[in-house]
């Protein structure tokens, strides 16, 4: 995308006005995003994004400028501007560059942008028609389709020079059924860092009924209960409790700056002896994995949370010098509009020794999760709120009826602790996150999980 030397020189044409770090970021992005609605294709939209970012340190001062102008002039006039920002302008310096080839984890068979639409359509179409045909209350399906494929490059004034590239295909299926009177919805999204290939393993028509039957059950439930009660959470997607109100706080982003409950606790007990967290970016082709973060360091398998002791931070470049700690392969961006911070990849909860049927025989009265939705979380406090998409009742050990408007609410703090049994069979589900640099694609996932206690909010 950029050669050697125009960006030897963008590099000491930064550090000139006294930087001691400077790093450019170069991206060549294209996606597809395919929607159809009511059988119907409404969109069919195909896109370019190129760019080019530039990030200068001093100290612990950061300072980030980005340009979709490739020519030595304008990358040129772009480092001047953010240098003089750290003050005055002198000598450029001499950087040295050595090429580096990473090593791909992530193999792609069939690149996207080079399958035909007709092709993905195909796909979108088998998605839909087994999400209407569930039932007759199924109202309306839409669905979506999307891939992009990212090629980056990455040099800094320490004399890294690497590429890479990026390739991730989604499919989103969204029923609504309806009475008449009342609306309920079920969703699925699975994607993976994968190109065309995603469908030999990922089946359009079981994710279009499993929607549709999501949406049919809950139309037909009645109100959740509210109170204090033993809660099972599915694996999966039920790991998007974790991400938001645990995750985010393991952050170096929230951790460097006090903002985070867990600031300051490594080696103390943060959860209960059965949970082990994990947040892992080598996951060959999972939705949140790529060969190496917005840094140019190796992704890793960074252990937060072993046996309820607070083992690790998850810490990008900027963020480790104010807590004099190495990165750790966790800095991610958005695109080269945005400067990278420490970031989750594949977040989750570690399988434990329970047995699914034994969580469930635990609980005299309470509630099975199969489905969370979405929700909120304050990462200075740990306090989240989030919605039980399905949801059924349990009592005596059984799951009983199903029931709708649940949400759960708590302390991420408090709930680790009151996880008391940890299932054996792991899932992962996929989401986009959004923090400070932008919208990510991350995955997040855990066994079947029992809370003790936590707060229902019912209707």
């Amino acid at each position: 995308m950029l050669s050697k030397d125009i960006v030897k020189e963008v590099l000491g044409r930064a550090l000139s006005s006294g930087g001691d770090f400077a790093e450019v970021f170069a991206e060549d992005k294209i996606s597809n995003n395919l929607n159809l609605m009511d059988g119907k294709m409404e969109k069919i939209v195909s896109g370019r994004d190129f760019g080019v970012g530039i990030r200068i340190f001093k100290g612990l001062r950061s300072i980030y400028v980005y340009c979709n102008d490739s020519s030595r002039a304008a990358l040129l006039e772009s480092a001047t501007k953010a240098a003089q920002a750290l003050g005055d302008l002198k000598e450029g310096m001499d950087v040295n560059l050595t090429e580096r080839i990473n090593t791909n984890i992530h193999p792609i068979l069939f690149v996207p942008s080079s399958v035909a639409s007709n092709r993905k359509i195909e796909v979108m179409k088998r998605a839909y028609l087994s999400a209407k045909d569930y039932s007759s209350e199924i109202s309306q399906v839409i669905v979506t389709y999307i891939d992009s494929d990212q090629k980056i490059l990455i040099a800094n004034s320490e004399g890294l020079y690497t590429e890479d590239r990026r390739i991730r295909t989604r499919l989103s299926i969204r029923s609504i059924a309806s009475d008449g009177i009342e609306n309920q919805t079920g969703s699925e999204a699975p994607g993976r860092a994968q190109g065309f290939e995603i469908f030999q393993s990922i089946d359009p028509e079981y994710f279009g009924r499993e929607a549709s039957k999501s949406a049919v059950i809950m139309l037909h439930a009645r109100n959740c209960p509210a109170g204090r009660m033993t809660v099972a959470i599915e694996n999966g997607f039920g790991g998007v409790i974790f991400h938001e109100a645990c995750g985010h706080a393991l952050e170096a982003t929230s951790v460097a700056k006090g903002n985070s409950v867990f600031a300051g606790k490594l080696g103390q007990k943060i959860a209960s002896d059965k949970v082990t967290a994990i947040d892992d970016g080598t996951l060959s082709g999972e939705w949140g994995s790529a060969n190496i973060d917005d840094e140019g360091n190796f992704t890793r398998r960074n252990v937060l949370i072993e046996n309820g002791i607070l083992k690790g931070y998850m810490i990008d470049k900027l963020n480790g010098r104010r807590m004099g700690m190495q990165p750790t392969g966790s800095s991610r961006r958005e695109s080269y509009r945005y400067a990278p911070t420490s970031r989750m990849t594949n977040t989750y909860i570690a399988p434990g020794q329970d047995n699914d049927e034994d969580i469930i025989a635990s609980i005299s009265e309470g509630l099975y999760a199969k489905k969370m939705g979405g929700g909120s979380v304050n990462t200075v406090t740990g306090e989240f709120n989030f919605a039980v998409a399905e949801g059924y009742l349990v009592k005596h050990g059984k799951i009983q009826e199903p029931v709708r408007g649940a949400s759960l609410i708590g302390m991420g703090a408090d709930i680790l602790m009151k996880i008391d049994m940890v299932g054996k069979n792991l899932a992962h589900g996929q989401g986009m996150c959004g923090s400070s640099s932008g919208s990510i694609p991350a995955n997040v996932g855990q066994p079947l999980i029992r809370v003790s206690e936590i707060t229902v909010g019912g209707r």
